[in-house]
C-alpha cells in the first residue's frame, strides 16, 4: 500500500494517491490531470475510484475530466446531487481498492454533503482518515459556506458539524493519521496548523474545537471570528456540482500568443482585464496602463478569485516568458477559464514596440522615514486584521486588501497616502488596482512592513498573532 499527500502550496490543498495491489484511488484531485495521468503509468496501476469529499467552494477539482480520461466512477457521500454521474455512497459504504477498503464516513456540517473516507489496511485496522474540510489540523471547516443552498444558520451548521466530529471522528482511534484537505493559508479555515499531517490523538489533545466542554460551546467557538468567504466560492461549487470546461481546451485558448498590436487590440475593443503576474519588483519598474498585478511568486490563485470575483471575466495575460502555461493553469484551478491570450514576448516586447507604459511611485522604507518624519500622513497597512494588531505603525490605518473593493470608494483622490503590506507582494496589488481606477497620489512602500520595521518610525508594541487570533 502507498499513500502519497500531493500538496499545492498555492491553495494550501492536499490530493491523495493511494495505491493497493494494483489498483489506485484519488481523492480531491486538482484541475489538471496528467500528472495523476502521469502516475498511475509510472506505477502500472489501474485508477479504480475518484472520491471527493465534498464540493469544493475555493478550487475546482479535476474530478470530471479525470473520470473521462480514465473511466474510473467518481464517488460522493450521502445528499450529494452532481450534474453528472456519480456514485453516491451510503453512510458506512465500504468500497474495496486491491487489498486495502476506504470506509465512508458520512461527516456535516462544513456542507451537507461532506464525508471523510477512513482507511482500513489488508490487516483490516483502520489506518488513516482523508477528512476533508470536515477536520483540519488546529481547525475545522468552517459552517458557513452550505447557508444559502440548504436554508440553514451557521449556527446550526455547526451543530451538525459538532455531531459529525463527537460521533463518527473522536471515536476513532489515537493512532490513525490524519490528512486534512487544507492547511494554513485557506480560507475554509481560521486556525489551521502549518503541518499536512498529523495523528488523531495530537488533533484530539491540541484542536480548539475538539476540547469544548458541549455544542453551545462548540458553536460559539467555531463561528466566532469568521470572516466573509471570498465571493468566487459560490461559482466554483457551481463548477464542481455542474462540469465545467475541459482543461485540455482551456490550456489551449490560454496559450495564445499575442503581438503587441494584437494585444493592444483585445484590450481597446473587449472588456478584458490586463492580469500581469510578474513579481511586485518588477512590476514596479514598468507595466501596461491599467495592469493589475498578482505576482505567480505568492498566493496566486486565492487571490486572483478574491479580487477578479467573476470566474467568466476575460483575461489577457502578461507573464515572464514560460511562465504562460503555469498562469493558466493557475487560473484554471480556481475557475477563471476565460484567459485570451498572453503577450509574446512579454511586458519587454510591448515597451519596446514603442507603445505607452506605466509605472508605480515605489519608494525604500529609509525614504519612507526621511519623508513622514514629524508629519500628520495618511498610512494604509492592507494586512490582514490579526497581522495588522500584532503590530503596526502608529496611526496607520488598517484596510486589509481582500476588502479593497469595498474601502477604494472611500479614497480621497486628493489626498496623498502611504501604501504598505508585509513585504511588497499584497501592497502592489493594491497599487495597481488604485492606479487602474485612476488613483494616482499614493506612495508604495517597498519591502512593507518588514524592512518599516528596521527603521526607527514609531510602531505598536508587538503582540503575538496567536493570541490575537484567540
Amino acid at each position: 500500500m502507498k499513500i502519497e499527500q500531493i500538496y499545492t502550496g498555492c491553495l494550501a490543498q492536499g490530493a491523495y494517491y493511494i495505491v493497493s495491489e494494483g489498483e489506485a484511488i484519488i481523492i480531491d484531485p486538482l484541475r489538471e490531470t496528467q500528472p495523476y495521468i502521469d502516475r498511475l503509468e509510472k506505477d502500472k496501476v489501474q485508477l479504480k475510484y475518484i472520491f471527493e469529499t465534498h464540493f469544493h467552494a475555493d478550487f475546482v477539482s479535476g474530478h470530471v475530466d479525470l473520470s473521462k480520461k480514465t473511466d474510473a466512477p467518481i464517488v460522493y457521500g450521502p445528499t450529494a446531487n452532481p450534474k453528472f454521474e456519480a456514485i453516491i455512497a451510503e453512510d458506512d459504504q465500504v468500497f474495496e481498492v486491491g487489498k486495502i477498503k476506504i470506509k465512508v464516513l458520512h461527516t456535516p456540517g462544513h456542507t451537507m454533503e461532506s464525508s471523510s473516507f477512513l482507511l482500513i489496511d489488508e490487516n483490516g485496522k483502520e489506518k488513516a482518515l482523508f477528512s476533508g474540510d470536515t477536520l483540519f489540523l488546529g481547525d475545522v471547516g468552517r459552517p458557513d459556506l452550505a447557508q444559502k443552498a440548504v436554508n440553514m444558520t451557521q449556527e446550526e451548521l455547526a451543530e451538525l458539524l459538532y455531531d459529525s466530529l463527537y460521533q463518527k471522528i473522536l471515536p476513532l482511534d489515537d493512532e490513525i493519521i490524519v490528512y486534512p484537505a487544507h492547511g494554513a493559508g485557506s480560507a475554509c479555515g481560521k486556525n489551521m496548523q502549518k503541518e499536512t499531517v498529523d495523528t488523531l490523538g495530537n488533533q484530539k489533545r491540541t484542536n480548539y474545537a475538539l476540547n469544548q466542554k458541549d455544542k453551545e460551546s462548540f458553536v460559539k467557538a467555531v463561528t466566532d471570528g469568521l470572516l466573509p468567504p471570498p465571493s468566487y466560492f459560490g461559482m466554483n461549487v457551481a463548477m464542481n456540482k455542474k462540469g465545467y470546461s475541459s482543461f485540455d481546451e482551456v490550456l489551449s485558448k490560454g496559450l495564445h500568443a499575442l503581438s503587441p498590436e494584437e494585444f493592444e487590440e483585445i484590450v481597446k475593443h473587449s472588456e478584458a482585464l490586463i492580469l500581469d503576474v510578474r513579481n511586485n519588483d518588477e512590476f514596479a519598474k514598468g507595466f501596461v496602463p491599467q495592469s493589475i498585478n498578482i505576482g505567480l511568486d505568492g498566493d496566486f490563485a486565492p487571490w486572483v478569485g478574491a479580487l477578479i470575483v467573476d470566474v467568466k471575466q476575460p483575461i489577457l495575460l502578461i507573464t515572464d516568458e514560460n511562465n504562460e502555461e503555469e498562469a493558466v493553469t493557475r487560473l484554471s484551478r480556481v475557475g477563471f477559464d476565460n484567459v485570451l491570450g498572453f503577450l509574446k514576448g512579454g511586458f519587454n516586447s510591448w515597451r519596446n514596440s514603442g507603445k505607452e507604459t506605466d509605472k508605480v511611485h515605489r519608494i525604500s522604507a529609509q525614504q519612507f522615514e526621511n519623508e513622514i518624519g514629524g508629519k500628520n500622513v495618511t498610512i494604509i497597512d492592507v494586512r490582514k486584521e490579526s497581522e495588522y494588531s500584532a503590530e503596526h505603525v502608529d496611526e496607520a490605518y488598517n484596510k486589509p486588501l481582500a476588502y479593497i473593493n469595498e474601502w477604494i470608494n472611500h479614497l480621497d483622490p486628493n489626498e496623498p497616502i502611504y501604501l504598505h503590506c508585509a513585504g511588497g507582494y499584497r501592497s502592489m496589488m493594491a497599487a495597481s488596482i488604485l492606479q487602474a481606477r485612476g488613483y494616482r497620489n499614493f506612495t508604495e512602500i517597498e519591502g512593507g512592513f518588514n524592512a518599516i520595521a528596521q527603521t526607527n518610525i514609531p510602531k505598536t508594541n508587538f503582540v503575538c498573532q496567536s493570541k490575537v487570533l484567540k
